[in-house]
């Protein structure tokens, strides 16, 4: 575009010259006295001279006027640069794990930038390193005063509530993260753990809803979750002594958690409190064709507590034939022939029992032989065997969470152990016993520029 002006230009010069050279004319010039005759061209070129000149001079002078200004711009890209410089020296050092070098130049870039997001991060971050709370602290609230990082504020100051074991800080700065970025991933995990942490369940349930809303979790995921609320709030419900909401509330939770042995139990056992027989059957025929269990067993044999043993046979058939091939189906008919004094049918269940996990027989089983051996050949020594074999046996399945490992003796949204949501699943055990659980000051700590270092996640587990 400049090139066509300039082009233009040169025509219009170039006209004009040839205009003026094909009528050159005069001019005459009468001022006070003095006259002046020349001709056209050379007026013009005079006018010209004269008009340069004076753009020359106002060029210098408006120069002179914004030396200041460009001085100080020149001074500003300069400590941009430096500081900018500074940041990447900074992050190399914290990823390099040189803690002095990286402290160094968080203090220069902050120095440099002022209360710049990126610096205040960084300086952030070595703080924490260094065991300077108190430092971290402030460039956490100077993030909060730009609402582009006031969510990485918000972060920090969360991780410094929960490193000091205050869960009701925590908890309403995760509103306000959550508040401010609703779609973000980590936002709504952090407040839902919170909240469910404290046992808000319908604050938790309006989260997971919210959720739910901008896909920020699998469908699955999503519906287990809800199931595990809907749980909580049914034992809520039946506390206050609401109990159509609890049975309510219950089969929600029984729909939505159909793995989960315990849900179905619940509601089961809160239709047998309302008198509902017929109902409870058809939850336990329902329940024990998806997961077959022990408590469900137990509820069904109340709904039958009245029957003579050998009828108790039968009644635990007809549960039994919603799932013929589960060892736990062969577990409940072998406990139900005992009690019968049948003991070749119990001891041909028992045998079905162990053929479902062969080479490996559960502790329960070894109890159940050894109770059918004492039954059966009283004072032969074949039930002290067994009872032998059950020290050393493998632990029955429980209900283990997910997350630590640790055993639950009764199934709750939240693991007594790690206070993890919705992790518990009936499984036999394996490894440790609730030892060394991440905390969740581990989960929300404020990764500002690299993940949270081993001493912090340490410190987090001090905390706890």
């Amino acid at each position: 575009m400049r090139r066509v002006a300039a082009i233009i230009v040169l025509a219009v010069v170039a006209i004009g010259a040839a205009t003026i050279a094909d009528y050159p004319g005069s001019v005459a010039i009468a001022w006070q006295g003095w006259e002046i005759d020349t001709s056209v061209g050379v007026l013009v070129a005079a006018v010209a001279l004269v008009a340069l000149a004076l753009w020359l001079v106002f060029s210098l002078f408006a120069g002179a006027l914004r030396l200041p200004r460009l001085f100080r711009r020149y001074r500003r890209e300069r400590r941009r640069r430096l500081g900018e410089l500074a940041l990447t020296r900074g992050v190399a050092a914290l990823a390099a794990g040189d803690r002095s070098i990286a402290r160094r130049q968080a203090e220069r870039a902050e120095m440099l930038l002022g209360p710049n997001p990126l610096a205040l991060m960084l300086t952030a971050h070595t703080a924490l390193l260094d065991g300077d709370a108190a430092g971290a602290h402030r460039r956490y609230i100077a993030l909060l005063e730009n609402k582009d990082s006031a969510f990485i504020g918000l972060r920090g100051l969360i991780g410094e509530a929960l490193r000091a074991g205050n869960d009701d800080e925590a908890l309403g700065l995760a509103e306000r993260a959550y508040r401010l970025r609703p779609s973000a991933d980590w936002a709504f995990e952090t407040l839902f753990a919170l909240q469910t942490r404290a046992a808000k369940w319908e604050a938790a349930r309006d989260t997971l809803t919210s959720a739910m809303r901008r896909k920020l979790l699998p469908t699955a995921r999503a519906g287990h979750h809800s199931g595990a609320l809907n749980f909580e709030l049914s034992l809520e419900a039946e506390q206050v002594g609401d109990g159509r909401r609890a049975v309510s509330l219950a089969a929600t939770a029984q729909e939505m958690l159909p793995d989960i042995a315990a849900a179905a139990a619940r509601h089961a056992r809160l239709l047998i409190a309302e008198g509902r027989y017929k109902a409870a059957r058809r939850v336990l025929e329902a329940a024990w064709h998806r997961a077959p269990h022990p408590e469900l067993m137990a509820l069904w044999n109340a709904l039958g507590d009245a029957a003579p043993a050998l009828e108790l046979v039968a009644w635990t058939e007809k549960l039994a034939t919603h799932n013929p091939d589960a060892s736990e189906t062969a577990v409940a008919r072998a406990e139900a022939a005992l009690t019968a004094q049948l003991w070749g049918e119990a001891r041909r269940h028992l045998g079905e029992a162990m053929a479902a996990s062969p080479g490996v027989t559960p502790r329960r089983l070894c109890l159940l032989m050894a109770r059918l051996e004492d039954s059966e050949h009283p004072g032969e020594g074949r039930a002290r065997e067994w009872l032998d074999r059950a020290l050393t046996a493998p632990a029955d399945a429980g209900y283990v969470c997910a997350q630590c490992g640790g055993v639950n003796h009764e199934w709750r949204a939240l693991c007594a152990h790690c206070h993890g949501f919705d992790t518990l699943a009936w499984r036999p055990p394996a490894g440790p016993h609730a030892g060394d659980v991440p905390a969740l000051v581990d989960t929300v700590a404020p990764a500002v520029l690299l993940p949270m270092p081993d001493d912090l996640a340490s410190a987090g587990q001090s905390a706890r």
